[in-house]
């Protein structure tokens, strides 16, 4: 995006920034080249001319729009000036302070300036700055391991005797200790205070329906500082009409703080002491529009089984659970905690559907995964428990982090903490899952439940099934139009192709454990290939072959499915919108990486029952979608599925070889680079997406990035140009077989195959 002449920005609703477009300011002097944005954050750009010039910013405005649910305050918009230059005092100013016991909070704004070809143009951006006041004595670290997830920050330790210098990271805690007088009763396993505990003040601004759920949020992490030895460890506080002294920008106070927003998000950032990894404070955020994706979540994944759910408003009781579990998961994140995605594989789909086994335990063995709501419970099982808990790993991992120990270097604690976690190695309840987005472990997905995604994805259409008769009689209202029923059927949409999702990633997966010394299990194990070929089975009964069930269902009558975005109600049409999901899996499963994967399995291990092969795959595919008695006529659906196989094997090997042929861009329209556009469409889903992207310091998964490497030599295109050429032979078999749109189907695709294999 260039943007000329741009100068200020500041975060409000939109990225507010102003600029001098049209006509230059009076004092204009700073030339700006780009003002970059995550291109799936943006949604475009508004210049008015006739909006006034505003003095206070000497500019004219322009708002940069992002999608709803963007999380504003950790987007940072990078700026490319043509020549860099410092802040200017004359142009600069402090505009506020704020001095507290332990910290100052400075607002100031900050410009430079240039000038090119007799124009000069400024650049002023508003700062907040917070000096916090550290301890006189840091707390004593501890150090991380790759076995459980702890936000952490990296030190290096240097001697005279080192040849290399030891890398250790920090993990991110309260400090939590026992008070002197307790110390010994401490370590003989008793119940004690801390000496201060974690006090976590509710802002007032909150609505009062809602604080009861979000303390219950709070508190319910004292059981997991229990195992830790700790009571009442955790507070949740209530400011007081009385109490003059609060200020949320005092550090002294940890808040969670509620902004009255039409942004759908949460999270829970901290502050964090760099010379041990002590937390000073944290905030977390819920914004008020939250409730919206929750509201989705409830009732796409549990009304088939609840009636409460169902409503376009929820009883209190119900959306208020939802707010607790949300609570609860961000204070985990200020707590220290990562994401654990492979705490819901702990759970076989047989405990989801008891309703003895999620009263006690929820729906994964951590409240740090994303297992939102038991979407696998039927409605004869009556579960009522259907949302996370704080679980087995949570009490483990608060256990680990924060039991105290009568050490002075950190390093005297390492057998200690490798002792416990060699404890549990061997049980699913207390791995740790990491946060990747690279789709290499289908243990570690997002969204997802238990230890068979085949099986749960399953019973999670069943109760889709069950839903979509009903998407207008749930959602209808007196003399209101069919909103909520086109949002509704978005999400159904939405979680049809999640389950896919969930099943896709078996299929040239591998575990990737971490494992240490001692330890009786392969770092690298692949998935087991009748697991891999149940998976491409699964997508071929309900993706591959259209569900007309969802996308022929009567709801579309009434309502397109439907999205939020900022230039109004965007509206998706049935036909277009399954062939352009049904491409993305095709082509998402054709993906070089993926295959290649499965080449190392064979290289390693050779072909036989253990292995499952992109060729084995392919046939599976072809028998299925074309392989079929001729002589007849192809549905639409059938087309459209035929159609799509053969461009995503077009397109996929056409770009593996863009570099060797001048052929490489052929068909590359077909497919928009070869991603697909409804690639974007989950991302712009905001009704459906919480912390949908990973924050850089949540990503620890060992990425196994030589599987990207020099993919125009594998194997990959010699297997999809031969399956091309097979495909070629059974439809010129076919130019006589149905009715003409069948015809003229099988000639396209003859001419699309030859093309692509240069036969043409």
């Amino acid at each position: 995006m260039k943007l000329k002449n741009l100068f200020t920005c500041t975060v409000t609703g939109l990225l507010l920034c102003t600029s001098c477009i049209k006509d230059e300011a009076p004092n204009a002097e700073a030339d700006i080249l780009n003002c970059i944005l995550p291109a799936e954050m943006l949604t475009g750009t508004d210049i008015d001319y006739n909006r006034p010039y505003d003095k206070s910013l000497n500019a004219y405005p322009i708002y940069i729009e992002v999608n709803n649910g963007t999380d504003l305050t950790r987007l940072a918009p990078t700026f490319e000036l043509t020549v860099p230059g410092s802040p200017k005092k004359d142009l600069s100013k402090i505009e506020s302070v704020k001095s507290f016991p332990e910290n100052i909070i400075v607002k100031s704004l900050l410009s430079t300036s240039h000038t090119e070809e007799g124009t000069t143009i400024p650049l002023t951006v508003e700062i907040t700055s917070n000096l916090v006041l550290l301890a006189r004595e840091p707390m004593r670290p501890r150090f991380s391991d790759d076995r459980v997830g702890y936000f952490e920050i990296g030190h290096l330790y240097f001697n005279d005797e080192q040849q290399k210098a030891e890398e250790r990271a920090f993990i991110n805690r309260w400090r939590l200790e026992p008070k002197p007088e307790d110390v010994e009763r401490y370590k003989k396993g008793e119940l004690v205070e801390p000496q201060k505990p974690i006090e976590l003040w509710i802002d007032p601004a909150t609505p009062p329906v809602w604080v009861p759920y979000i303390k219950k949020g709070i508190v319910e992490w004292q059981e997991a500082f229990e195992a830790a030895g700790f009571k009442n460890a955790i507070v949740a506080r209530e400011v007081t009409p009385d109490d003059r002294e609060f200020d949320i920008d005092d550090v002294r106070y940890s808040v969670v703080t509620y902004a009255a927003s039409e942004m759908a998000n949460a999270m829970g950032p901290s502050v964090i002491d760099p010379r041990s990894g002590e937390i000073i404070e944290a905030d977390i955020i819920w914004w008020h529009n939250v409730m919206s994706i929750l509201h989705a979540w409830i009732r796409l994944q549990t009304g088939a089984v609840d009636p409460a759910a169902r409503g376009n408003t929820l009883p209190t009781e119900v959306m208020g659970n939802a707010v607790r579990f949300v609570s609860s998961h961000e204070l985990g994140h200020s707590l220290g905690l990562k994401h654990n995605f492979g705490a819901s594989y702990s759970v076989p789909v047989d405990s989801l559907r008891s309703k003895s086994y999620t009263a006690t335990n929820g729906t994964a063995s951590s409240i740090m995964d994303y297992a939102r709501f038991n979407y696998v419970a039927q409605p004869e099982d009556g579960i009522t428990q259907l949302t996370p808990k704080i679980g087995t790993y949570d009490k483990h991992a608060i256990n680990w982090g924060y039991r105290w120990l009568d050490v002075q270097d950190p390093h005297e604690e390492l057998p200690t903490l490798n002792a416990w976690l060699r404890e549990h190695e061997n049980d699913p309840e207390y791995w740790y899952g990491e946060q990747s987005r690279e789709g290499i472990d289908p243990r570690s997905q997002s969204e997802d439940l238990s230890n068979d995604a085949v099986l749960a994805s399953t019973y999670g259409l069943k109760n889709l099934r069950r839903i979509i008769p009903h998407v207008t009689d749930w959602t209808s209202e007196e003399g209101k139009l069919q909103y909520e029923g086109g949002r509704l059927l978005m999400a159904i949409v939405f979680q049809w192709l999640a389950y896919a999702d969930h099943v896709k990633t078996n299929v040239g997966g591998f575990y990737l454990n971490n494992v240490v010394a001692g330890h009786d299990i392969d770092r690298y194990v692949p998935v087991p290939a009748d697991y891999q070929r149940k998976s491409v089975k699964y997508l071929i009964d309900e993706v591959f072959t259209t569900p007309e069930w969802l996308f022929g269902a009567k709801a579309w009558d009434k309502a397109y499915a439907q999205r939020s975005s900022p230039v109004g109600q965007m509206e998706y049409a049935p036909y277009n919108f399954a062939r352009e999901l049904q491409y993305k899996t095709y082509y998402e499963l054709l993906a070089d990486q993926r295959l290649v994967r499965m080449y190392e399995v064979e290289a390693r291990q050779g072909r036989g029952a253990k292995t499952y092969t992109p060729e084995q795959m392919m046939d599976d595919i072809t028998r299925a979608v074309f392989i079929r008695p001729g002589g007849r006529s192809l549905s639409i659906w059938e087309r459209m599925s035929q159609k799509n196989y053969v461009d995503a094997l077009i397109v996929s090997s056409n770009l593996t070889m863009v570099k060797t042929t001048k052929l490489g861009s052929t068909l590359r329209d077909h497919a928009h680079d070869g991603r697909g556009c409804t690639c974007s469409l989950m991302q712009d889903a905001p009704e459906l997406s919480l912390e949908p992207q990973p924050r850089p310091e949540e990503i620890g998964l060992r990425t196994a990035r030589n599987y990207d490497m020099m993919q125009r030599v594998s194997e990959t295109t010699s297997a999809k140009r031969a399956e091309m050429r097979r495909l070629l032979t059974v439809v010129q078999g076919r130019f006589q077989s149905g009715d003409q749109a069948t015809r003229n189907h099988y000639r396209d695709l003859e001419l699309r195959l030859k093309e692509a294999l240069r036969m043409l």
